[in-house]
């Protein structure tokens, strides 16, 4: 293990990263909900940034993920209209580039962006206007950054299988895969299973939220009827790991399989602690042990205002923890591109970018 000592804060802000798993409707800056809101007239809890930001991460600090989630009501309730989306859309990217963000993928569920008349289709169009325009401004202001929109259906609801073939339809349009979402406990993934199918016919990619608000049944059935392609947090597979007094280290069948399978998984340090899905800090959560006995890890923000987070934070996190330094951060920066919704070529192009700016950092 490298010492803390060989990093600072600013030089893992100077890294290259790579983010997987980002809510679009979970990142919003206080300051833009507040003028969406004057906008539409909808009532917030707070009227000053500061303020605001404070709620939104007091409410989200409970241990409880059904609880977590009631934040969004305010941040998807200022996300009805076209142009609102498209701002949201454009800030989320080039937040992401001044963290030095290289590659991120963006989910959000467009069902939820419906309620004032916008069709299905015009969301993601709004969507992607924004991520455009947020690209093109940061590659002139030299930090170039590929965004990417994983459309997300609500475990919740019955729309998995029309916003299954909306990723379809635009998957050469900027989509590049399908996430489900929402309350794990009495949704279980296999209530989608069509939807996955239809993916998989389609030769489409799709992550799976499990393993976070539920245990090993729900990974279970992400990983085998329904065949995930990453586990979106998947933390929990670590109730299917024993590790004796002596230190001896034992994986059950099913940690084996998604380990052995190099299954990657959708790791959010910040909001696992947050919502109770891991132990009360990140010096106890399980990304130190899964990450020393090989499993794809990678590093993710989930909620960026809920968890008053970012890449950086998420990383630097780490490095306090449990005195990483550059070789793991990189290699979770590899893990995550390795396990990207992007074509290999361009995969590869962006892990070659990601190493030779790590070697001139050290």
């Amino acid at each position: 293990m490298e010492p803390t000592a060989t990093l600072t804060r600013e030089q893992v802000q100077a890294a290259p990263k790579v983010v997987l798993h980002d809510h679009l409707d979970g990142g919003l800056r206080p300051q833009t909900i507040l003028e969406l809101a004057v906008e539409v007239g909808h009532p917030l809890p707070a009227s000053e940034p500061e303020a605001l930001e404070e709620w939104f991460v007091s409410s989200a600090t409970s241990g409880s993920l059904e609880r977590y989630l009631e934040t969004f009501r305010h941040t998807v309730a200022v996300m009805q209209r076209a142009e609102a989306i498209t701002r949201v859309a454009r800030e989320c990217v080039l937040d992401h580039a001044a963290d030095g963000v290289v590659y991120a993928e963006i989910r959000y569920a467009p069902e939820l962006h419906v309620e004032q008349g916008l069709a299905l289709d015009e969301v993601v169009a709004a969507v992607q206007r924004g991520f455009e325009e947020g690209m093109a401004e940061a590659a002139a202001d030299g930090r170039p950054i590929v965004v990417r929109q994983l459309l997300t259906g609500m475990r919740q609801a019955a729309r998995a299988t029309e916003i299954a073939e909306l990723a379809i339809a635009w998957r050469d349009r900027g989509v590049a895969g399908f996430d489900i979402a929402g309350p794990e406990k009495g949704f279980p993934p296999t209530r989608f299973l069509d939807s996955f199918e239809r993916l998989a016919a389609e030769n489409m990619r799709f992550t799976i939220h499990a393993g976070e608000g539920f245990g090993l049944p729900s990974i279970w059935e992400a990983v085998h009827p329904c065949g995930a392609d990453r586990l979106g947090h998947g933390v929990r597979i670590v109730e299917d790991i024993t590790v004796s007094d002596t230190g001896e280290v034992t994986l059950g069948r099913l940690a084996a399989y998604v380990r052995d399978r190099r299954i990657p998984l959708e790791v959010c340090p910040r909001s696992n602690v947050q919502t109770g899905a891991a132990a009360s800090s990140i010096a106890e959560h399980p990304i130190g042990l899964l990450s020393e006995l090989g499993f794809r890890v990678t590093v993710n923000t989930d909620n960026r205002l809920m968890s008053r987070t970012s890449m950086t934070e998420e990383l630097w996190g780490l490095v306090e923890a449990f005195g990483y330094g550059w070789t793991q951060l990189e290699r979770f920066t590899v893990n995550a591109m390795k396990s990207a919704f992007l074509p290999y070529d361009e995969r590869v192009d962006l892990i070659h970018t990601i190493k030779e700016q790590y070697a001139a950092l050290r």
